[in-house]
C-alpha cells in the first residue's frame, strides 16, 4: 500500500464565495461538561485575530454571542437530522429560519451552512448515503426561498478518505474513492453549480497515530529528507500532498477551479505518546507560518481558506477514535492557552478572560488506603466512566503516575466533573479531600471551573460516554502496578 494511501485509510478514526475572507478560522466544539460562557468564547476568537468560526450545530446561545461580533460564521447540521431535512422541504425550510434567517437578521454574519460532519467517512457503513444529497439540496432550496442563497452557501465537510491515489504516493494519481464516487460527483456538480466549496478535513496527525511505520518528518511542515516529487510538483509533507490529492480529483471529473476548505485541521497535546504540547506546537505553528505567507500547496498556490481544529478541549467527546480525542484544543477546557502560538495578528496566544473556578481541594487515594481492597479497581472502573481518564496511559502527560497517582488522578477528574459535590468523594474506604495540589511535573490534576447556564445539564448522561474500553484498559494497569 502506498504511503499516501495509508494517510488516506488512517483517516478512518475518526469556491467561489462571496465575501470569501482568507485567513484562519476555527472549530468551535461543545462536548464538553463546563462550558466557558459563549461571549467569553467570542472574546478570546477575537482577541487571538481568528476571524471566522465554525460550528457542529446551531446553538441559540453561541449564535447569539456571535451576533454582531465581525466573525464570519458555519453553522452545522449535524448527521442525525439528514434523514429528517432530505425527506422534508418544509423541514428544510424551518430550520433554515429558525438557525439562519433568525440570526442573520440580528447580526450574525453567517456564511455557510454546513450539511452534516463527515457522512461518508467508512466507519459510518454508508448510513447517510441516501439521505446526504436530498439534504443538501433542500437546505439549498430553503436559503434560495428565504433570499439568503448569495449570501449563506451550503458545504459538506467531509473526511478524506472520500478520496485517495491508489497504492500510489502521488498526488496526481488521485480521485474519489469508487464504493461513492457517483454520488460525489453528483454532489460536486451541485457545489459547483450553487457557488459553493469543497470542504475537507484533513488530519496528519491521524498517519502517525495508525501506521508506526509513517515518516514523522513528513507530518510536519519544516523538511522531509524523502520528498516526493511528481512530476516536478515537490511534496515536503503530508498536508500538501492531502490536499494536492483532492485537487487532481476535483480537476479528472472537470471541477478544477472548485474552491477548497479545510474545514479541520491541527494536532491533540494529550491521550497519545505522539500527540503533546511540543508536536502540537510544530505542527500548528508551522501551519500558521504558511497561513500567514501565503504558501498554498503545489497545486494551489496562494491563500488557503482553513479552519483549526479545534479551539478548546472536550471533555465529553466519544474516545473510540482513540484517547487524544479529548484533547485536539489549543486551550484547555478554562480557555488556558496550552502553550505559545502565533494566531491570525495576534502575536501570543490569549487565553479567556473572567473564567471561574472552583475551590483548590482534590479528591485523592487516601495514604490508608489498601491496594489490595477490592474496591480498587471497581471504584477506577466507575470513575473514570464517568469522569475524563485520557490523561493516563503510555505516553500520556500523566504517564509516568505510580499506581497510587493513577488512582488518584481518577478519582479526582471524578469529583471535579461532578462539582466537587461531597459525594463525589466518598470511593469506599479509599478517598480524601486534599488541599494539596498533587500535580507533579507535566500531568496537571485539573481544578475545574464554575458550572453555568451553559454547562452540561446532565453530567451522568455526557461524561458516561467517556468509553469504557479505556476503563478497562486503566484497570488491566492497575493490577500490572500491583
Amino acid at each position: 500500500m502506498g504511503l499516501f494511501r495509508g494517510l488516506v485509510v488512517a483517516l478512518l478514526c475518526f469556491n467561489v464565495l462571496v465575501g470569501f475572507v482568507f485567513g484562519i478560522g476555527v472549530n468551535w466544539g461543545t462536548q464538553d461538561t463546563h462550558a466557558i460562557p459563549p461571549a467569553s468564547v467570542v472574546k478570546m476568537i477575537k482577541d487571538n485575530g481568528i476571524q471566522k468560526v465554525k460550528l457542529f450545530d446551531a446553538d441559540y446561545n453561541i449564535l447569539n454571542a456571535l451576533s454582531k461580533s465581525g466573525l464570519q460564521v458555519m453553522v452545522g447540521i449535524p448527521n442525525e437530522m439528514l434523514s429528517g431535512l432530505a425527506n422534508s422541504v418544509a423541514a428544510a425550510e424551518n430550520w433554515v429560519s429558525k438557525n439562519v434567517s433568525s440570526h442573520v437578521s440580528n447580526g450574525v454574519d453567517i456564511r455557510y451552512a454546513a450539511v452534516g460532519n463527515e457522512p461518508l467517512l467508512s466507519a459510518f457503513n454508508g448510513s447517510f448515503l441516501t439521505t446526504l444529497f436530498p439534504a443538501l439540496k433542500n437546505i439549498q432550496s430553503a436559503l434560495i426561498k428565504a433570499g439568503l442563497s448569495n449570501q449563506v452557501k451550503v458545504t459538506i465537510p467531509l473526511n478524506a478518505d472520500v478520496y485517495d491515489s491508489g497504492t500510489s504516493t502521488k498526488p496526481s494519481d488521485g480521485d474519489f474513492r469508487a464504493d461513492t464516487k457517483d454520488l460525489m460527483l453528483n454532489i460536486v456538480q451541485f457545489l459547483s453549480d450553487n457557488g459553493a466549496a469543497f470542504t475537507a478535513n484533513i488530519y496528519p496527525f491521524i498517519s502517525l497515530y495508525n501506521n508506526p511505520g509513517f515518516p514523522a518528518d513528513y507530518a510536519f511542515f519544516d523538511g522531509y529528507s524523502s520528498p516526493i516529487d511528481d512530476n516536478g510538483k515537490i511534496y515536503q509533507n503530508v498536508f500538501d500532498a492531502n490536499h494536492d490529492t483532492l485537487v487532481w480529483a476535483l480537476a479528472k471529473n472537470g471541477f478544477g477551479n472548485l474552491s477548497i476548505i479545510v474545514g479541520e485541521i491541527g494536532w491533540p497535546t494529550d491521550g497519545d505518546q505522539n500527540a503533546n504540547l511540543q508536536l502540537a506546537q510544530r505542527f500548528n505553528q508551522g501551519f500558521m507560518t504558511r497561513i500567514k505567507n501565503n504558501v498554498g500547496t503545489p497545486m494551489r498556490p496562494g491563500p488557503v481558506d482553513a479552519y483549526l481544529f479545534s479551539l478548546v478541549d472536550e471533555d465529553a467527546k466519544s474516545i473510540q477514535p482513540g484517547n487524544f480525542e479529548r484533547h485536539w484544543g489549543l486551550f484547555y477546557f478554562d480557555g488556558t492557552p496550552k502553550y505559545q502560538l502565533s494566531l491570525g495578528t495576534a502575536n501570543a496566544i490569549v487565553g479567556a478572560s473572567g473564567v471561574k473556578y472552583l475551590a483548590k481541594k482534590w479528591c485523592v487515594l487516601s495514604p490508608s488506603a489498601n491496594l489490595d481492597d477490592p474496591e480498587v479497581p471497581l471504584s477506577v472502573s466507575y470513575a473514570c466512566a464517568n469522569a475524563d481518564c485520557t490523561s493516563l496511559g503510555y505516553g500520556t502527560s500523566c504517564g509516568n503516575l505510580d499506581i497510587r497517582g493513577n488512582i488518584s488522578y481518577a478519582f479526582n477528574s471524578y469529583y471535579q466533573i461532578h462539582d466537587q459535590l461531597d459525594t463525589a468523594c466518598r470511593f469506599p474506604n479509599l478517598s480524601t479531600v486534599t488541599n494539596s495540589d498533587p500535580s507533579t511535573g507535566d500531568c496537571k490534576f485539573r481544578i475545574m471551573i464554575e458550572p453555568s447556564e451553559y454547562s452540561s445539564s446532565s453530567v451522568n448522561v455526557r461524561a458516561g460516554a467517556l468509553g469504557k474500553p479505556l476503563c478497562l484498559i486503566l484497570v488491566a494497569l492497575l493490577y500490572a502496578f500491583l
